[in-house]
């Protein structure tokens, strides 16, 4: 049997000890992660990012390194993720720009606040990843190559 996770970025962003982290409402629970979400067709990765930082908080993100890939199976239901993790840091805000559903707010938490309330972390994707920019974790963006589709190229 064939694994197909989903493909997905996030941002993560850290100003002196917080971290930019959104509120979400899902499935009735109230949870934190990072500003994150699914490629979309034809989008690279780095656009991603960028599209989901500003959708989810209202902040223009600049992405400076990969933080990582990280491959992970929801024990409740099974289903797959490959997230790629950007740092970076984030360049100016629009306070008048709709948040995305289902996002209710974007803050600056501490890992520390993150920690105190475990059960409201939206997957283990949120601490590792912080974690792991935490340690110095960096990698060029040039590690990253977005091709298109061939039928994209061809009418260019």
């Amino acid at each position: 049997m064939s694994w197909r996770p989903d493909l997905t970025v996030a941002a993560i962003v850290q100003r002196d000890d917080r971290f930019l982290i959104v509120e979400e409402r899902i499935r009735g629970q109230f949870v934190f992660n990072q500003p994150a979400g699914h490629v979309e067709e034809g989008e690279s990765i780095l656009d991603a990012v960028v599209r989901e930082t500003l959708e989810e908080t209202a902040w223009r993100f600049e992405p400076r390194h990969l933080l990582g890939l990280y491959q992970w199976r929801n024990p409740a239901n099974g289903h797959g993720f490959l997230r790629v993790a950007i740092s970076g840091e984030v360049l100016a805000h629009d306070s008048s720009r709709a948040l995305d559903q289902p996002v209710i707010a974007a803050h600056w938490l501490t890992r520390e606040q993150l920690l105190a309330q475990p059960s409201r972390l939206r997957s283990p994707l949120v601490l590792a990843c912080i974690d792991d920019h935490l340690a110095g974790r960096r990698h060029e963006l040039s590690a990253l190559s977005h091709l298109g589709s061939p039928a994209i190229a061809r009418s260019a």
